[in-house]
């Protein structure tokens, strides 16, 4: 069964920043989408950033784009999302999710628990 494990979250200042791991454990990695989405209380879950990790195509959230960076190792089986300039609208839980498509969060089958990211102002 495909298990993503995030690590990495926490409390930062405005303005911070924070790294992202995920490494989807059991799962086929080469030539598939693995996304970071991230859900807020009484909001609905969105997608932050994606990478197709067979050419490195990412896609990203308006809200992110020129802040949030996302890659991945292949060779680690990892992919990470640098997150800078943070703000307090970015406090949310991260979820790390694979095998969907771009950021498309119905399309993910497979999630991991999620990392608690708070940013105070």
């Amino acid at each position: 069964q495909v298990q993503p494990v995030e690590s990495g979250g926490g409390s930062v200042q405005t303005g911070g920043s924070l790294r992202l791991s995920c490494a989807p454990s059991g799962f086929t990695y080469s030539r598939n989408w693995i996304g970071w989405f991230r859900q807020a209380p009484g909001k609905e879950r969105e997608g932050v950033a994606a990478i197709y990790t067979g050419s490195g195509v990412a896609v990203y959230a308006d809200s992110v784009k020129g802040r949030f960076t996302i890659s991945r190792d292949n060779a680690k089986n990892t992919v990470y999302l640098q997150m800078n300039s943070l703000k307090p609208e970015d406090t949310a839980m991260y979820y790390c999710a694979a095998g969907g498509v771009g950021l498309a969060v119905s399309l993910y089958r497979n999630w991991g628990q999620g990392t608690q990211v708070t940013v105070s102002s």
